[in-house]
């Protein structure tokens, strides 16, 4: 599934700016499927010239019009057709699991702060869909959903505080590691 057919999908549920679209992206999708408006709008504009979705522009005062999208019947069947072809994968892209990988080359200190910042962030995505499941309560996928991220998210913060320890001392000493000892690759740590 893509970010084209996710924004049908919305919009099959409700009608919706690409404003809101975001929202739901940085809230309700943040822990599986993140998208930003460099997506979404393209993604809109696609739906639109394809006959998927329609949109009417709402005034506002001050403010440029708002582009309201709602899916059409083609749409409707659009989706459901997706849905009926998708191939569900749980996929994971994770730069904190790839440096993590390398702990031997990575010194103490930025070893415990990327662990740190890590459960941080992972504990601001329990807060951040508690709180959106709070602010408008979702109901069968969508409840099911958060609850799964919110799980994912809280489970991984705990295993990261828990084995911590696995880590500790990873550091490789300098002669084993001539290369790094040299400064060599410094340009490859730098740019992590």
């Amino acid at each position: 599934m893509d970010v084209r057919t996710l924004c049908l999908g919305l919009l099959t549920v409700d009608e919706a700016c690409g404003y809101d679209l975001k929202k739901t992206f940085e809230t309700s999708f943040k822990h599986f499927f993140p998208a930003g408006y460099g997506s979404i709008y393209p993604a809109l504009a696609d739906l639109a010239a394809a006959g998927l979705v329609t949109c009417r522009e709402v005034p506002q005062v001050g403010k440029p019009d708002r582009k309201v999208y709602r899916a059409t019947e083609n749409g409707e069947r659009a989706f459901l057709d997706a849905l009926s072809r998708t191939k569900p994968q749980h996929k994971l892209r994770s730069e904190f699991l790839a440096m993590v990988y390398f702990a031997e080359r990575i010194d103490e200190p930025r070893l415990s702060a990327l662990l740190d910042n890590q459960v941080q962030k992972l504990l601001e995505t329990v807060q951040l869909i508690e709180a959106s499941e709070a602010d408008s309560p979702a109901a069968g996928g969508a409840a099911f959903v958060a609850g799964f991220g919110t799980a994912v998210a809280q489970a991984a913060a705990d295993y990261i505080d828990n084995n911590r320890h696995l880590l500790a001392g990873a550091r490789r000493p300098s002669a084993e590691c001539p290369a790094a000892a040299a400064g060599a690759n410094s340009g490859l740590r730098n740019a992590v």
